[in-house]
């Protein structure tokens, strides 16, 4: 059973930076692709980025290219959120996600395995 734990959260201004990671257990995820999505209070839950473990391959949501990265390392079985130039529309509960397929979707329906979530806010 795939087990996502989110860390990194906090509060920030806007034009700053927070590290986002998940670490995942419980499966080999090479044939895995794992996401980031997040949501805001009265806001349904949004696609941010993901990746296909094998390859590496990203995708990401309009609203964050250029300023997110999403990266994995396979030796600590870790999905990090790199996210730079934070503006205060990125306030929301960032949450990880696995998805048991090598294509890449960005519904959140698409994905099988959710961590806790964590808190991302950002002021101006």
């Amino acid at each position: 059973q795939v087990q996502l734990i989110e860390s990194g959260g906090g509060s920030v201004q806007a034009g700053g930076s927070l590290r986002l990671s998940c670490a995942a257990s419980g499966q080999t995820f090479s044939s895995y692709v794992m996401g980031w999505f997040r949501q805001a209070p009265g806001n349904e839950r949004e696609f941010v980025a993901a990746i296909r473990w094998s390859t590496a391959s990203t995708y990401y949501a309009d609203s964050v290219k250029g300023r997110f990265t999403i990266s994995r390392d396979s030796a600590k079985n870790t999905v990090d959120l790199q996210m730079n130039s934070l503006k205060p529309e990125d306030t929301a509960v960032y949450y990880c996600a696995a998805r048991r397929s090598i294509l890449i979707v960005t519904n959140s329906g698409g994905f099988d395995s959710w961590g806790q979530g964590t808190q991302v806010t950002v002021s101006s």
